[in-house]
């Protein structure tokens, strides 16, 4: 699995034009399912994200995790992650699982990540959607497990 996470101040995801899921606080986690992922890759990506330390504590240090200040997770599926771009101009997402392998490890990850006490808004699967976010840091961070 690849996520990508980015320290929001808040975040919202709109299919046609209405508004499905948003998050206050926290992060926005756009991720990935890889060709050959695990079953065990969900659990362990969520476990990563929710513990990772990249909120601000009194002295103003990245020393708190998403669990440690309350905050809130909006988690958007996004195949384009599994880009390989190393030949021409054209990126490739041959590497991206196939949907229906991606769907489930999507919704295991977002399950997982509510399981530990994380408030959870999700994009649609598939959908064409409109992301929008205050970045607050800005901070942005690449996982691969």
């Amino acid at each position: 699995m690849r996520a990508l996470i980015q320290r929001v101040s808040g975040a919202s995801v709109s299919v046609d034009g209405a508004e499905i899921g948003a998050c206050g606080q926290g992060v926005l986690i756009l991720i990935c399912a890889m060709e050959g992922d695990t079953d065990d890759l969900p659990a362990k990506m969520a476990a990563k994200i929710s513990k990772l330390r990249i909120f601000k504590d009194e002295a103003g240090k990245m020393n708190r995790s998403l669990v440690d200040i309350g905050g809130e997770a909006l988690v958007v599926s996004q195949f384009t992650l599994a880009a390989d771009t190393s030949r021409g101009n054209r990126p490739g997402f041959s590497q991206a699982a196939a949907p229906e392998e991606g769907e489930r490890l999507y919704e295991a990850f977002a399950g997982e990540l509510a399981a530990l006490r994380v408030p959870v808004a999700k994009g649609q699967f598939g959908a064409d959607m409109q992301v929008a976010l205050t970045n607050d840091g800005p901070v942005t961070i690449w996982i691969e497990l």
